[in-house]
């Protein structure tokens, strides 16, 4: 006999309908799955077959064949495993006793991978499942229990949450009740997320906090540069404390990558804080972009919405870090493969600190620096001027004082800040309220020149730092963008010198040091 059963795969962070049809005839025992499956799908053989004969039930002593449709599109994962068990119990003769309802089974899409005791277990890509099959109109599903906290906080569908291929059978046999997913509030649950630190510790290092409020506030990339020890990582660790909350679509947008990379906390079903991603320099391209064999996101698209924090900068193959050079532009990377080709979201803030010299002590104004001048300009060669020019703020950190470190006043806190910078995102989300971008950074051309008016005074200084300092067009462009952040923090509608000028002062370490 036939049936098929209606489930998902995943391509990219965007789930597609799967057909899973189940055809068993006579002849000698055999198991074939057609449908460009990969190896985790084609080994379901042995897991369906133990999980249904170890739950009590009959497994077909005949030629059984799963075709996953469409036949021309890639599936990867076990995440079909419950599928083809149900299929199979429907489609074989034997187990007509089980009376499962194959017209109510229709309706539902079914996930989950089987262990060969027929528990079911979790599976990575449900809310992006989720959130495309409702888009298609579909909003009965059946998945594992420990992916019902991700599911819950969708609206407008039904989640039938199973632990075992017993209770998902006894379900559509109308033998066993269970009670749907309750749909959670983002807005109740992200209170639980909080950063553990503070810009209330940090002792010190005025300048570099200012700059990093500048950068929450117009969500502008950042390089520290300074001396080992001056507190570049942990300026960098306080820094989404001051970030705003991210809305709902936005924890949506982040839970959908993670959830597809196998990241996610299932017991909290949502990332509702901002990511903070710290690759080490010895990340691989892809790991960094994304790709490979089962097509994962990579640690820039894992830090969308969120920050990718690079310790000492230069240690990075130079070949990685240019890789680096479309999300910063675009928000987004596109990953080719021979066999697939998909856009990841990559919309994140880049962090970055390095030294100043191998030593680190270029420039201190504590100790001397023992490197030559070739070893110098061999160590900043590794940063391109490209990538430079797409970093808005170069600020540098020095040593901190003894009598900074022990002094009893307490530094201004990150919720202090975080008002500053949320009142600059609310002026800018009303700037941009119809268009596509929400912060000063992702300005286009036309809204640098609608919204960064510069008075003569600007104009003029601005003039004198582009000829003097050599800069290109894109730092041309940033510096406006900066200014025009600063602008938003003091609450002034227009570009004022002091704003250029301050702007300017973060363009010009890339020219001091290269």
């Amino acid at each position: 006999m036939l049936s098929k059963i209606h489930s998902f795969g995943v391509q990219g962070i965007e789930g597609f309908k799967v057909d899973v049809e189940i055809d068993i005839t006579n002849g000698l025992p055999h198991y074939e799955i057609v449908g460009l499956a990969d190896t985790a799908i084609k080994e379901s053989k042995e897991r369906v077959r133990s999980a249904i004969k170890n739950s009590g039930y009959d497994y077909p002593i005949k030629r059984v064949t799963v075709n996953l449709a469409p036949a021309d599109t890639k599936k990867e994962g076990p995440m079909y495993d419950l599928a083809i068990a149900l299929g199979i119990l429907c489609a074989e003769e034997k187990n007509k006793e089980l009376e499962i309802d194959a017209a109510e089974l229709k309706k539902f899409v079914i996930l989950g991978e089987l262990s060969l005791n027929g528990e079911v277990k979790a599976v990575k890509g449900v809310l992006p499942i989720i959130i495309s099959a409702r888009n298609l109109g579909l909003k009965n599903f059946v998945i594992p229990k420990e992916n019902a906290v991700e599911a819950s906080y969708v609206s407008g569908i039904n989640v039938v949450p199973v632990s075992s291929l017993t209770e998902a059978v006894e379900y559509f046999a109308h033998k066993k009740q269970i009670d749907f997913v309750a749909a959670r509030d983002y807005e109740v649950e992200k209170g639980s997320f909080k950063n553990a630190l503070d810009f209330k510790y940090v002792k010190g290092q005025a300048r570099a906090k200012r700059a990093l409020e500048i950068a929450a506030a117009g969500g502008h990339n950042v390089l520290m540069i300074g001396p080992p020890g001056s507190g570049k990582s942990m300026l960098a660790k306080c820094f989404p404390s001051i970030l705003p909350d991210m809305t709902f679509e936005e924890a949506l947008e982040v839970t959908k990558i993670h959830s597809v990379a196998g990241e996610l906390d299932y017991k909290k079903g949502i990332v509702a804080s901002r990511p903070f991603r710290t690759p080490h320099h010895s990340a691989t391209a892809v790991s960094l972009t994304g790709g490979g064999a089962h097509s994962k996101p990579g640690e820039i698209s894992l830090a969308h919405n969120g920050v990718l924090y690079l310790d000492e900068m230069p240690e990075y193959p130079r070949h990685t870090l240019e890789m680096l050079r479309q999300p910063l532009e675009d928000g987004s990377i596109t990953v080719a493969r021979s066999a697939l080709t998909v856009t990841y979201p990559a919309n994140f803030t880049l962090i970055a600190s390095m030294n100043p010299c191998p030593c680190g002590y270029y420039g201190s104004k504590d100790r001397e620096c023992k490197c030559s001048p070739s070893q110098i300009h061999k160590y900043l060669a590794k940063m391109s001027g490209p990538i430079l020019d797409r970093i808005d703020i170069h600020v540098e950190v020095d040593n901190v004082t003894f009598d900074d470190l022990r002094a009893e006043t307490e530094e201004e806190s990150s919720e202090k800040i975080k008002e500053r910078v949320d009142k600059a995102r609310q002026i800018q989300l009303e700037r941009f309220k119809n268009a596509s971008n929400y912060s000063n950074a992702k300005m286009s051309v036309p809204d640098t020149k609608k919204y960064c008016h510069l008075s003569s005074d600007c104009e003029e200084l601005l003039k004198m730092a582009f000829e003097n300092l050599k800069l290109s067009a894109r730092a041309h462009d940033r510096i406006l963008k900066v200014a025009r952040t600063i602008a938003d923090l003091e609450g002034e509608k227009e570009i004022l010198p002091e704003h250029i000028a301050e702007a300017i002062g973060y363009r010009s370490l890339d020219r001091k040091y290269l």
